[in-house]
């Protein structure tokens, strides 16, 4: 049975209280675990609150009413009173269907509590992307239980902190009456139950599908994003976008005040997450296409040379063919640790400045094996840039250009030739 091992350590000390809540966790750690299958892979715009957190904050829940007043966004610790909180926006707001929940735990009462809502109230539950310990058991309740692809739901069995918060093994007959009364299979409410409290037990899928715990996995494109649930505000917009689409760190000022204050309002509004990637990639795209106009012609020369040295990556290779910017951007910075990606193309600054951006653009330590190359997409770009790169800096920039902007194969050709 797949798990992670945890101090459980840094939990506050309730003296007597039954919670169910998550130790000391590592994101990096969670991702890989399975039962047998491949990992999940992370989606691309993935919340603040995506992962569980290396030690429980114990700060209650953000609830919050999404647009439409069909939502209902829980973010954070189940502490006392979120429930009720829930039940007070639910009393106000009769069209709600669905609470999204991101959470590492909390107070089984509260969880239950919750729970019992949900189950009267017929709300659908979804998951954008973690949910474990007590947020488990209201997430079972809902008529129907939605897991975003990427998303994790963990699991352990129930204790209660004594005195100097040492963690005490309890009766989980009512974690089990919960579970069982929502459908879940008996042989995983049984593995769940075995699952010490220091660690914390996060299945695949598969597993969760045949155990009855998630009825439908379910794309980014589905419900209102999640992402800033926790913190809706202008600068946990502004981290967002800069850790899920990083070039926009280079871009003009003005272009990411307008895209955080685009992708905020998308979400206030009930944008779907990949709606809101699809157009933060847009914005970045259109940035980056200016930056390349602009580009000095060492600055180009020098991209074209790190870009050779990778076309045995199909990645980078089938972005350049497409002329996706940003998708280059990208995986230029993980074939190379410390990349700076396309970066160095940023316009507007000293000579000084752009010396140091070619610099930035020269290969650093040894790039990943790459996959294999289809020519059949590669041939013409790559060629282009290769003929390029034997002219003299000013030819050779003209024609890296036309390729980074994804100009028509005669024009490509036309470019290198001169």
């Amino acid at each position: 049975m797949p798990m992670i091992q945890t101090p459980g350590q840094g939990l506050p000390a309730r003296v007597l209280l039954r919670a169910v809540m998550i130790g000391a966790l590592c994101a990096a750690a969670i991702s890989p675990l399975s039962d047998g299958g491949p990992p999940v892979p992370r989606r691309e715009l993935a919340g603040r609150a995506s992962v569980f957190s290396e030690e429980p904050s114990d700060v209650a829940a953000r609830v919050t009413l999404g647009p439409g007043g069909r939502d209902i966004r829980l973010a954070g610790d189940l502490t006392e009173g979120v429930a009720a909180r829930v039940a007070a926006l639910l009393a106000t707001n009769p069209r709600v269907e669905r609470l999204h929940l991101t959470s590492d735990g909390g107070l089984v009462d509260e969880a239950m509590a919750l729970g019992a809502l949900v189950a009267r109230r017929h709300l659908v539950t979804y998951v954008p992307d973690a949910c474990a310990s007590a947020c488990t058991l209201v997430f079972v309740q809902g008529r129907a239980r939605y897991l975003a692809v990427g998303g994790q739901l963990g699991f352990h069995a129930p204790y209660e902190l004594g005195p100097g918060g040492r963690m005490e093994a309890v009766d989980p007959d009512v974690e089990r009456a919960a579970y069982l009364a929502a459908g879940v299979a008996p042989d995983f409410v049984a593995q769940t139950m075995t699952v010490a409290p220091k660690d914390i037990w996060v299945p695949e899928p598969t597993r969760l599908r045949a155990a009855g715990v998630v009825t439908g996995m379910v794309g980014t494109d589905r419900f209102p994003d999640s992402t800033l649930d926790a913190d809706s505000s202008p600068q946990a917009a502004r981290d967002e976008i800069l850790h899920n689409v990083p070039i926009f760190a280079t871009a003009n000022p003005a272009s990411v005040d307008a895209a955080v204050a685009w992708y905020r309002d998308g979400y206030l509004a009930g944008r779907t997450e990949a709606e809101a990637l699809a157009g933060l990639r847009r914005r970045a795209t259109t940035e980056l296409r200016r930056q390349v106009r602009s580009a000095d012609d060492a600055t180009l020369h020098a991209l074209g040379l790190v870009i050779l040295a990778d076309t045995t990556d199909a990645d980078i290779c089938a972005a350049v063919a497409q002329g996706d910017l940003v998708t280059l951007d990208e995986t230029l910075r993980r074939a190379r640790p410390g990349s700076p990606g396309l970066a160095p193309l940023r316009a507007g600054r000293s000579i000084e400045a752009q010396t140091h951006a070619v610099v930035g653009f020269e290969s650093k330590g040894t790039a990943r094996p790459g996959r294999p190359v289809m020519s059949s997409v590669c041939t013409g770009p790559i060629t282009a840039i290769r003929r390029a790169l034997e002219r003299a800096p000013h030819q050779a920039a003209h024609a890296i250009r036309a390729v980074l902007m994804g100009e028509r194969s005669a024009k490509i050709a036309s470019a290198a030739a001169q």
